[in-house]
């Protein structure tokens, strides 16, 4: 009886800390203070107490202008989006800034910190499968929960920023969700997609209804109303400078383009959209070889891999079901059923 009114007591503290955190939130927000740069941090506590946290910068510009939101580290082994935010932090300049940017470097601290590819080691739960989140779960819930109530309204523009994890090779490439339920957002975030400096644009489809979970981030920004957009850049679970510098330039492009700041250097010279997407997934459990790569080219009926047990013997050879580049694939041999092997995108 003693451990469980101790446990609620540690609830009830954590409750009310979260509610004074969500409040020193809205209210550097809310404030007229100019220019201003407050770095926090918001700790999540759960019933089976783990414990974690969030950091979050919030630059208020000299002058008024539009709310940025940027996220990075969703997923912790996606060092690329990181390490551009960090430098970001560094060099951007509040006093030549209008608006405000919400910067959260490190949104799944835990996975970052336990160099654990894309669950939350406390609670096993993906941050980016996690959204709306839930007040009352666990503690990867109620980080998806406090982004969801706290800093997607508070948006103007969403860009969450990944990267290829530790087994995965990706060709950098921005998208959005062609959200019909908003189509001047969705027309938005194409702009800001073209001119962010990455030569692939990949418009993904929104299917899901209002009251489904909409499970990743900026999806759930999408599907909140707002101007919503992702970064892919970086691969195989390290950081490359230029996977660093794309990510940068890309923020600095979308920041002129909001009239927020002056540095930028343009939209790509060439445009490549694609707006259909394929995913091949494995039947088997083994070890998967394939002599492509990220942006390679693969025609319908092409085999494209094949999967082995320990022993070496092939199970099975995959062939592409459809024509078009590889926006992404595995790239270590280990495969589980229903594991995505790779990812074709192409004009519809």
């Amino acid at each position: 009886m003693k451990n469980r009114k101790s446990l609620f007591i540690l609830l009830m503290f954590f409750s009310i800390y979260m509610g004074l955190a969500q409040d020193s939130i809205q209210d550097m927000l809310s404030s007229n203070s100019r220019p201003l740069k407050k770095n926090i941090r918001i700790s999540f506590q759960d019933s089976r107490n783990n414990q974690t946290f969030m950091p979050i910068s919030i630059l208020k510009g000299k002058n008024e202008g539009p709310v940025f939101t940027i996220v990075a580290g969703v997923h912790g082994f996606e060092y690329p989006p990181i390490v551009g935010v960090q430098e970001l932090l560094r060099e951007i300049d509040i006093n030549s800034l209008s608006g405000t940017l919400i910067i959260i470097p490190v949104a799944n601290t835990a996975s970052f910190f336990s160099r654990t590819s894309i669950v939350n080691p406390n609670d096993q739960v993906n941050l980016n499968g996690a959204f709306p989140g839930k007040s009352n779960g666990s503690v990867t819930q109620k980080i998806a929960h406090f982004i969801t109530t706290n800093i997607i309204p508070a948006s103007d523009v969403f860009l969450d920023i990944h990267g290829g994890g530790v087994n995965e090779d990706l060709i950098p490439f921005a998208l959005f969700y062609d959200n019909g339920n908003y189509p001047q957002q969705t027309k938005k975030a194409r702009r800001l997609s073209e001119v962010s400096g990455f030569e692939y644009i990949v418009s993904y489809p929104f299917t899901i209804r209002d009251d489904e979970p909409a499970k990743y981030v900026f999806k759930q920004a999408s599907q909140d109303g707002k101007v919503a957009l992702s970064f892919e850049s970086g691969k195989l679970g390290n950081v490359q400078n230029d996977a660093v510098s794309l990510i940068k330039k890309g923020v600095y492009n979308i920041l002129v383009e909001m009239k927020m700041y002056d540095k930028a250097t343009g939209p790509s010279p060439k445009l490549i959209q694609l707006n259909n997407q394929t995913y091949i997934k494995s039947n088997e459990k083994g070890l998967f070889y394939s002599n492509l790569k990220a942006g390679d080219s693969v025609e319908e009926g092409e085999v494209v891999g094949y999967i082995t047990d320990e022993f070496g013997e092939k199970l099975k050879e995959y062939k592409a079901p459809t024509s078009g580049i590889i926006l992404y694939k595995i790239s270590t041999p280990p495969v589980n059923v229903d594991d995505t092997l790779m990812c074709l995108s192409s004009k519809l």
